[in-house]
């Protein structure tokens, strides 16, 4: 009997042919937008929570509208790749008219969905990253190092999304960190890409098509090495403001984080070097188990860091968010000189 994902032909049927062609699998990468509430210590607000999730579907149905159309703007390309070939459209189990439909019903279900149940502002940074993903697609990913910026610039904007969704303000230490990681992560990608290219002609054809040549796999490891420790330069400054001072009571936690962090990039880049890293560093990451394991410890040091220990005791800290006093429109000085005048002028009179 056949299994009811599979045809009468012995293939998948078409309907799970269309839901793998939308890569559910990248949905994951959208809980980026629950970081501005968990960070904000705001997660058990539950008035807020129906809203993540709506912003979660609808940035779910967008990305997968672009997935789509990155695959039928590479439909040739993908044909000729030893692995995107399988890819449903580029296959031919899924035609391109049922990419089209499935585009556009995707895209109009997200931006209905963030304009009539969320706040205007994260439906405006969703068509933003509609946008922008399209020109991605269609254009700037053929820009070398801009396809990297716009890359990382689209993971921070799910983190500044995140926000407006749930009325939480995001910090500019957040913006940049994100910024710095993911422009690291975007340039492993490219540097795993160009690390596996082979001697033929096609597959460097396609890659100066991209912007890049191979004789760029030095350059592009420094900068993304550089980038990632950026992040965690980022991170060890805001431990040592007072914005911190706001939110975490035990910063010790907070650097031992920036040690975990300082020993992920460095493996991370180690296991491209050596060609043992996939070709999208964020799924790899989502299933590499030492990965795991830093994320456990470092959710773990973030509520120690933001909970008082039995015993503690807590410096009065003044809140750098108090206004300061408005100065005297006069100086005390010029007063005193206008009364002396003012005295010396009665007399003579």
């Amino acid at each position: 009997m056949n299994q009811p994902t599979e045809s009468a032909h012995g293939k998948p049927h078409v309907l799970f042919l269309m839901i793998k062609a939308l890569r559910p699998h990248q949905w994951i990468k959208n809980i980026l937008l629950i970081v501005p509430l968990l960070l904000a210590h705001e997660l058990g607000d539950s008035e807020k929570l129906p809203s993540l999730l709506f912003a979660f579907i609808a940035f779910s149905a967008i990305a997968s509208a672009m997935y789509l159309v990155n695959d039928l703007v590479d439909l040739q390309a993908d044909r000729s790749h030893p692995t995107k070939r399988r890819r449903p459209i580029a296959s031919g189990d899924v035609s391109v008219l049922q990419a089209l439909v499935m585009t556009a019903g995707l895209g109009i279900l997200g931006l209905l969905l963030a304009f009539l149940a969320l706040p205007r502002p994260f439906a405006l940074m969703l068509a933003l990253y509609l946008v922008t993903s399209g020109c991605y697609s269609l254009w700037l990913k053929r820009l070398a190092i801009i396809d990297v910026l716009v890359l990382a610039g689209l993971y921070t904007l799910r983190i500044l999304a995140g926000g407006t969704a749930v009325a939480v303000d995001v910090s500019e230490w957040l913006l940049a960190f994100s910024m710095f990681l993911f422009t690291s992560l975007a340039f492993a990608k490219r540097y795993v890409e160009l690390n596996a290219l082979d001697e033929s002609a096609g597959d460097i054809l396609a890659m100066r098509r991209r912007g890049y040549r191979q004789t760029d796999v030095g350059i592009i490891e420094t900068m993304g090495m550089t980038s990632g420790y950026l992040a965690v330069l980022v991170l060890a400054l805001y431990i040592n403001s007072k914005e911190m001072l706001d939110l975490y009571l035990n910063n010790w936690a907070l650097w031992i984080i920036c040690v975990l962090l300082l020993y992920w990039l460095s493996r991370l880049w180690l296991l491209a070097q050596r060609k043992q890293l996939p070709d999208d560093p964020v799924l790899f990451a989502i299933k590499d188990r030492t990965s795991w394991f830093i994320a456990i410890l470092v959710a773990m040091l973030l509520v120690l860091a933001a909970s008082k220990i039995p015993g503690q005791v807590v410096p009065r800290v003044e809140s750098h968010l108090q206004p300061r006093a408005a100065p005297d429109p006069v100086p005390r000085q010029g007063i005193k000189d206008r009364e002396i005048e003012s005295a010396n002028h009665q007399r003579l009179g």
